[in-house]
């Protein structure tokens, strides 16, 4: 990998150096088409050369195996509780619901339940099921349900963090289903108090459509070199499920982020900006569901594109205002401008038209085109090389997509720049509506550059001399045509996902929360529970299980039933 990196860094540098050489400059408009798109793209990759040479090391430390030793010291002996620092500590298991399939959450929950390691597991409904809630007494998940979904995810778990007062919290997307190891891999970082969040890498286990399987793969140079080499600089940041985070660190910034798309982002920055540290763990310990179609990939990159480009316009992290370090801060703003590089190849797409139609060439006609291709080989073909080790084979949906993605990223800029909310949509989920629908740039895009490939042709053909222009431009209209054939397939077979149903706010009573404890197997310590009242969030402490009152909707409940149910309950409310 390090050798691939130097080579491919040195091509980098040789292509910069062949387009900036104004001896091989052509007509301005195509020359500044081609210098700003390439200009970001070798940025970037320059970037993320430095950063994969950068890790490689594992974040275990001898710290580390110590406080692993003795997570869970007493377990042979039929006790799980874990210890840290030979304290015992409290573990909340969160996992966020909003609409998902019922036996997707079913095997999350499942499993987060059976996690090594004492802790308590609660399903976070934003979805407001009450099969779901069903489910998780059945499982013997904690439940909880707002009225409203404000916020989103990062309002649904700072309302969770109001309820659970556990010294960690974990956060899995309900897709995503856990390891039984992930908290004895996982805890012993928190040895070290400085330690915020450790975060584990997403991976995919539902890679049978072409959708999937290029959403996956576009990830997994990002997981595998990228996060660890950000160890280095102390800049791994959280990406929204797989994570452990001290409840103390989070408290401090006044809970997850929720002004953002991207709240799992922005809450990485504010802790770094406090001075907090960050672990990247790249064993798997979860496996999730990639989006398998292309309303749910178009949803899920415009919500992520949307968060990192208001960092960049909000909360820029080269301001001088940032408390952060110069390595931070140049992490950070890769984050920020990386769905920049997507909106590159619309830039580039318009290059071979403009010399097909205008005779608007980029580079001087003195050059060749084998020179051309030798410089633009030594820059794209080796970062092909590069993802292509990183994935194990050549993946030609990864790069069907971040050609033809430019629309959702150019839209997510306009959006972020006008002020406009395109409201929240869960990861992987979409309707039964035609995937024609949300890629009518695209075959826009296709008509025109198919056009122009044959005017191409049959210009060369007039002229007698094939060109680079007709060559490129086909290439593209190929690319586009793959994509375009995935829709068309994925239309004719009926891929589709259940569509999340809009969730309408109640306003039969003053706003509740709903919360449903599992019933347990045998007695545990008594304790006072309660409910609160119905303009305030109901609490439910660590108390005696409520084997005796099944779980209900607080506010389907009279005066009269209250009255009763506390008297069965023993006078506790």
């Amino acid at each position: 990998m390090t050798l691939l990196v130097v080579i491919a860094t040195i091509g980098i540098v040789a292509y910069a150096g062949f387009l900036l050489d104004p001896r091989h400059r052509g007509d301005w408009i195509p020359y500044i088409l081609v210098i700003a798109a390439e200009t970001i793209l070798i940025c970037h990759a320059l970037l993320s050369m430095w950063t994969i040479l950068a890790g490689g090391g594992d974040p275990r430390d001898f710290a580390y195996h110590v406080a692993q030793g003795r997570l869970l010291t007493r377990e042979s002996r039929g006790d799980d509780t874990i210890r840290l620092h030979g304290k015992e500590v409290l573990v909340d298991v969160f996992v966020t619901v909003y609409g998902e399939d019922l036996d997707t959450v079913r095997r999350t929950v499942t499993a987060a339940v059976a996690l090594r390691g004492r802790h308590r597991t609660w399903v976070l409904d934003d979805g407001h099921s009450d099969e779901v809630r069903a489910m998780a007494a059945e499982t013997g998940a904690w439940y909880v349900r707002r009225l409203t979904s404000t916020g989103a995810k990062a309002g649904n778990i700072n309302h969770a963090l109001s309820l659970a007062k556990g010294d960690f919290f974990v956060i899995f997307d309900a897709d995503f289903v856990p390891s039984r190891q992930f908290l004895f891999e996982t805890l012993p970082f928190f040895a070290d108090e400085s330690v915020a969040f450790v975060q584990t890498p997403q991976a995919y286990g539902n890679l049978h459509t072409v959708i999937a399987r290029g959403a996956a793969y576009m990830q997994t140079v990002f997981y595998r070199f990228i996060q660890p080499g950000r160890n280095r600089f102390n800049a791994a940041m959280c990406v929204g499920t797989n994570v452990v985070f001290r409840r103390t660190a989070i408290d401090e910034i006044g809970g997850m982020h929720t002004d953002s798309k991207s709240e799992d982002v922005w809450t990485s920055i504010l802790l770094h900006e406090r001075g907090w540290r960050s672990v990247f763990l790249r064993d798997v310990l979860a496996i999730g569901e990639a989006p398998e179609t292309i309303e749910a990939y178009s949803r899920q990159q415009l919500r992520w594109a949307t968060g990192g480009f208001e960092i960049l316009f909000q909360h820029n992290p080269l301001s001088p205002r940032r408390r952060l370090t110069v390595d931070q801060r140049i992490q950070y703003f890769v984050t920020a401008t990386f769905y920049l590089t997507g909106i590159c190849p619309l830039l580039l797409l318009v290059v071979p038209p403009l010399e097909i139609y205008f005779e608007l060439r980029p580079m001087h006609l003195d050059i060749t085109v084998l020179t051309w291709l030798l410089y633009y080989a030594g820059f794209y073909v080796l970062q092909i090389g590069l993802a292509w080790f990183a994935v194990g084979s050549f993946r030609w949906e990864t790069l069907t997509l971040a050609t033809v993605s430019f629309p959702i990223y150019t839209k997510a800029l306009v959006n972020v720049i006008a002020g406009r909310d395109e409201g929240w949509h869960v990861t992987g989920r979409s309707t039964t509506r035609s995937p024609f629908n949300f890629i009518i740039p695209q075959t826009l895009f296709l008509v025109f550059l198919a056009l122009t490939t044959l005017v191409g042709i049959w210009r060369d053909i007039d002229n007698g001399t094939p060109t680079l222009a007709t060559a490129w431009n086909a290439t593209n209209t190929v690319i586009l045509a793959a994509f375009i054939a995935t829709a068309w397939h994925e239309a004719r077979a009926g891929i589709r996902r259940t569509g999340v149903v809009a969730i309408e706010a109640e306003t039969e009573s003053a706003p509740l929360t709903v919360i449903a404890r599992p019933p347990a197997p045998e007695p545990v310590r008594p304790a006072a529970a309660s409910v609160a009242p119905a303009n305030s969030p109901l609490r439910v402490g660590a108390g005696a299980p409520l084997a005796a009152a099944p779980p209900v909707d607080a506010r389907r409940l009279s005066r009269a039933d209250i009255r009763a149910r506390r008297r069965a309950l023993g006078g506790r409310t």
